[in-house]
């Protein structure tokens, strides 16, 4: 059988041992790319176990005390685990869905199932209790612990630095993403693969059983069984690599010819729908580009040699693939690179400075109002348009996109300074949104104060920090029915406007 190598550069030792050659199995610790298809740590621990003719053991586990853990956001989880499970077991090879009950019950599981295993591969994440999570395991480990980047096109270590705007980073990217594209994953790592048949031992599965089939289908029972938020319920998007592809296909199928004219058009006409998919894994960007090179009849070779910086004209795809290309690939892998580099991603203070020094000089500029986190979470604002938006962050776990950054620049507006602007969008974000505590997510939050953007005209409150409103949203955007759709069913103006 032959066995395909990840590139080098996707591959870090968290903890520099030897592998060991005579191990009973190589664990592959699922955590962030949560999917079969298309995923190099997957790829990487199907090498390794080939190698040493041993099975491959599948972890992948939910703890219940993940910051904002949720019923929304456990669900979705746990509907790629269906998908996980299913996709293994036709395989052949030993997956295990472990969903801890009660805080600290999944504690000692990965060192376990490490104690007699040839290493341990896991997912690489910059985001989020992720990088601490692998920090802390590979601290008590004495086995090989390797993480593995399927994050994007660019592998995070091939980036020089980070960058401080799309532009930038465009650039390098139209200069050296070429070779990485042309190394993408399997489709299918277990394909022509004969692994030796594998299984958790007894001892561990008993301690650590595997999550029950109704929990797995994410029955409202047995979700309200576990020690997490119920009030942030879950959407009716299912999560899962079934359903990502399928969402994948459809917006291929319908949308894309249309994504350049109507993709901020709130009705959602343009929008692909994939980022939650993306955040949890269950879908790769490698999967996407080879649907989309399949459909445009596109091949890797064909990338301009160019380094101009501009959105369009360097993938030599059709204008609306390009266009569909700048925010999968420019912009989202911009927020990974910078997570990636900078510990402080999530620091008011890591705003450029030109926003600091703007946003301190406007700091004492009267607000046209006032909100408490409370109020902004119930959308009880004056404003019929924010309180949609939030409205549908609520109900669905997503904002649309052009919406959503109107409504991150009128949190500021209407915020006391701007760290608290900050807090409650971060706080709003991450515990309603399905793709939130993700690094494209904290691109947006803090490009709503400043991050990867450029200054403007100066304004009240703003500084030089780009302003948006509804006034000129509604005159670009056709939102009547995204009013009537998303509008909370009660009287406005139950807050008046504080001067």
């Amino acid at each position: 059988m032959t066995v395909f190598e990840v590139p080098a550069l996707r591959v870090r030792a968290l903890v520099d041992r030897p592998w060991r050659s005579k191990g009973d199995h190589v664990v592959y610790w699922m955590t962030s790319t949560r999917r079969g298809g298309s995923n190099f740590a997957l790829q990487h621990a199907v090498a390794r176990a080939t190698q040493f003719d041993v099975p491959l053991i599948v972890l992948e586990a939910l703890r219940c005390d993940y910051p904002w853990a949720s019923a929304r956001l456990h669900r979705f989880v746990l509907d790629g685990m269906q998908d996980q499970r299913r996709w293994f077991e036709e395989r052949g090879i030993a997956y295990h869905a472990y969903v801890e009950p009660e805080v600290g019950a999944g504690r000692g599981l990965i060192a376990a199932l490490a104690a007699r295993a040839c290493g341990v591969v896991t997912d690489e994440f910059p985001c989020f209790f992720l990088p601490r999570m692998l920090a802390a395991a590979a601290a008590k480990l004495a086995v090989r612990l390797e993480s593995v980047d399927s994050n994007g096109l660019l592998p995070l270590r091939a980036a020089p630095t980070d960058f401080p705007t799309a532009y930038a980073f465009r650039r390098f990217l139209q200069k050296s993403l070429a070779p990485h594209v042309q190394s993408a994953p399997l489709a299918d790592a277990l394909a022509d693969v004969r692994l030796p048949s594998g299984a958790v031992p007894e001892p561990i599965a008993k301690r650590w059983p595997m999550a029950s089939d109704e929990l797995l289908r994410g029955a409202e029972r047995a979700l309200a069984a576990l020690p997490i938020e119920a009030r942030v319920k879950p959407v009716e998007l299912r999560g899962g690599e079934r359903a990502a592809l399928s969402a994948m296909r459809g917006f291929l199928d319908r949308k894309l010819v249309d994504y350049e004219e109507q993709r901020n058009q709130p009705d959602a006409r343009g929008t692909s729908g994939l980022s939650p998919y993306l955040h949890f894994g269950h879908i790769g960007v490698h999967q996407v580009l080879g649907e989309l090179a399949r459909r445009e009849d596109w091949s890797p070779a064909r990338i301009a040699g160019v380094t101009h910086g501009r959105k369009s004209g360097w993938w030599n795809m059709s204008s609306m693939a390009e266009a569909f290309l700048d925010e999968l690939v420019t912009w989202r892998e911009l927020g990974y690179v910078f997570c990636s580099r900078r510990a402080d991603y999530a620091s008011y203070d890591a705003l450029p400075a030109w926003a600091l020094e703007t946003l301190v000089e406007h700091a004492d500029d009267p607000r046209p109002a006032l909100y408490s986190l409370e109020q902004f979470a119930a959308a009880h604002t004056h404003d019929a348009l924010w309180n949609a938006a939030q409205t549908q962050l609520v109900r669905e776990g997503s904002i649309h996109n052009y919406l959503r950054m109107l409504w991150g620049k009128k949190v500021l507006e209407w915020s006391r300074t701007p760290r608290e602007a900050l807090a409650t969008l971060i706080e709003l974000n991450n515990r309603y949104a399905l793709d939130g505590r993700n690094p494209n997510s904290y691109s947006g939050i803090f490009w709503c104060l400043g991050r990867f953007d450029r200054p403007w005209p100066e304004r009240k409150v703003f500084g030089k920090v780009r302003c948006m409103t509804s006034d000129s949203t509604a005159k670009k955007l056709d939102v009547s029915e995204y009013l009537a759709r998303y509008s909370p069913p009660r009287e406005r103006g139950l807050f008046e406007r504080a001067e």
